[in-house]
């Protein structure tokens, strides 16, 4: 499908975008990988929240790799966190498809400060994109090959599963995190990406008939909070501090102004 997309643009592949498509390309195989394994054993409720701990897991990636500073919120956020899994557990045991919903959220982060660090104002973000999908094709392929495997039918529902897998938070939602990422700051863009547990929590509900009890509720929100709360005070600092930015700009024309 991304191929299709690329056709025009395909005379400008060259070294450079395909060897940044395959390194985004690598932490994304990670990522898929770790999720399906995880989803497929537990609820897509506690997948989607545990998951979403990549958020705090990247100024952790940061701090060791970069030795970037971890606030006093992000620290707070970590603390809510480790409560949330605890009270998770507590709750429904910690299954093997946690675990890999836990490492999903690792490598869910490393795809994110890779697209960061990898990707520049001036690439084709389609093209990156497209070699971004070709690697975790390749790589996939060559695990299927690899390792054992079960024999299985595809009837119509899985085809329409992965069809809709494939195109929608696939080729759309890569291609559009790639082009617009970029535009905004990373404190919105997680905020935003908080919204992902919510969706499967609703979808968990409404279509698998999932329930939580007392103690998964608390640790979901737990979870939810140790995301949002550093995201949302961190927000609000940035906004504070752009109204204090534009009011110092608008003084010196404003005294220019009242001195004509």
């Amino acid at each position: 499908m991304m191929a299709m997309v690329c056709l025009p643009r395909l005379k400008e592949i060259n070294r450079d975008i395909v060897k940044r498509g395959v390194m985004v390309g690598i932490a994304l195989t990670a990522a898929n990988l770790s999720f399906v394994i995880g989803v497929s054993g537990t609820s897509a409720t506690r997948a989607g929240f545990l998951n979403n701990l990549f958020v705090l897991v990247v100024p952790l990636l940061c701090y060791l790799i970069w030795r970037d500073k971890i606030d006093r919120l992000t620290f707070a956020g970590l603390c809510l966190a480790i409560s949330g899994i605890i009270a998770l557990a507590a709750g429904g045991g910690f299954s093997r498809g946690d675990i890999f919903s836990t490492v999903c959220a690792l490598f869910i982060a490393l795809h994110i400060i890779s697209v960061s660090k990898v990707l520049r104002s001036n690439d084709d973000v389609y093209l990156v994109t497209l070699f971004q999908f070709i690697t975790v094709t390749i790589l996939g392929g060559l695990l299927v090959l690899i390792l054992p495997q079960p024999e299985f039918h595809i009837g119509p529902v899985s085809a329409g599963a992965l069809f809709y897998c494939a195109l929608f938070p696939t080729v759309i939602c890569f291609t559009v995190q790639n082009t617009f990422q970029r535009f905004t700051t990373p404190t919105r863009a997680s905020l935003i990406y908080t919204l992902d547990p919510v969706w499967s929590m609703l979808g968990g509900f409404a279509l698998l008939g999932e329930r939580l009890g007392v103690w998964e509720a608390l640790g979901c929100v737990l979870i939810f909070s140790s995301v949002v709360m550093p995201l949302t005070v961190k927000l609000v600092a940035e906004r504070r501090a752009l109204r204090l930015y534009l009011n110092q700009e608008r003084r010196p024309e404003e005294a220019e102004a009242s001195g004509s």
